[in-house]
C-alpha cells in the first residue's frame, strides 16, 4: 500500500464514485501524513536540526522503506536512528543519528513498563556477603547510550527557551541514562564509572562483577557511593 505500484492495490478495491486508483492514493497520501508526524512528535529536536521540509522527506522515505508493524503510533520509529545513520542526504550530519537515539531513549522510557526499584533498605537488609552475588537489573524504563558526540548537550541548547544554542561538536562525547523517575523523563550525564556499572548489570552480571568493570573504567572511584547513587535514582530492580 505504501510503495509506489497503486495499480496492485487497486485491483481489489471497489470503487463507487472515486476511482479505485484514486481511492488507493487518498488512503495512501493519509497514512503516509499521519506517520510522518507522528515521527516529527517523536523527534523533535531532530526535526529543528534539519529543517522541518527536509525531516518530511526523510520521514517519507523511511515509512516507505520501513512501514509499522504494529498499531501504536508510539511504537513506531525505534529504528529511525539506524535509517538516519545510513540515509546519503544527512550522512555528513555525522552527530544526528545519536541524537535521533536519545530522542527514541526519551519514548521508550515515557511508556514503558513499571517495576518495583531496588530499595536502599532491601539492599541493607542483605548479609553483607551476599551482596556482591546479585542479580540486579535496570528499570524497563531505562535506556544508556554513549556518543563520541556531545548529544546531551546538543538535546538542551534545542530545547525550547534554550539561552546556549551553539555547542562545539569537539567538546568530547557523552555518556548518558535516560530513565523515568515518577511521571517525569530524566537525562543525565554518567561517569565512564557508572557507565560500565549499569552495563555490566543490564547485561546480567552479577554486582561484583558489575563492581570490577566500574573499577576499570575509574580505578579510584567509590564503588559504594556509585551503587548508593543508583539505588536513589530509582533505577535498579532486583
Amino acid at each position: 500500500m505504501l510503495g509506489d505500484d497503486a495499480c496492485v492495490a487497486a485491483l481489489d478495491v471497489a470503487g463507487d464514485a472515486l476511482a479505485p486508483a484514486a481511492r488507493v492514493a487518498v488512503y495512501r497520501h493519509h497514512v503516509l501524513t499521519s506517520l510522518t508526524a507522528a515521527l516529527e512528535a517523536m523527534f523533535p529536536v531532530v526535526v529543528r536540526l534539519v529543517d522541518v521540509r527536509f525531516f518530511r522527506y526523510a520521514a517519507d522515505r523511511y515509512v516507505r522503506a520501513h512501514p509499522p508493524g504494529r498499531p501504536c503510533l508510539f511504537e513506531y520509529g525505534a529504528s529511525f536512528p539506524e535509517f538516519l545513520a545510513a540515509f546519503p542526504p544527512c550522512r555528513h550530519l555525522v552527530y544526528l543519528a545519536d541524537v535521533a537515539r536519545l530522542e527514541w531513549a526519551m519514548n521508550v522510557a515515557l511508556h514503558a513498563a513499571d517495576a518495583a526499584p531496588l530499595t536502599a533498605e532491601a539492599l541493607r537488609a542483605l548479609a553483607p556477603g551476599a551482596v556482591g552475588d546479585l542479580a540486579l537489573d535496570l528499570h524497563p524504563s531505562v535506556t544508556l547510550l554513549r556518543s563520541p558526540w556531545p548529544v546531551d548537550r546538543i538535546w538542551r541548547a534545542n530545547q525550547p527557551g534554550a539561552e546556549d544554542a551553539v555547542v562545539a561538536l569537539d567538546a568530547g562525547g557523552a555518556c548518558v541514562q535516560v530513565w523515568r523517575r515518577d511521571d517525569d523523563v530524566v537525562v543525565r550525564m554518567l561517569t565512564p564509572a557508572a557507565l560500565a556499572l549499569r552495563t555490566a548489570l543490564a547485561g546480567g552480571r552479577r554486582l561484583a562483577v558489575a563492581a570490577a568493570a566500574a573499577l576499570t573504567a575509574e580505578p579510584d572511584v567509590d564503588l559504594p557511593a556509585l551503587l548508593r547513587e543508583a539505588v536513589d535514582e530509582g533505577c535498579l530492580t532486583a
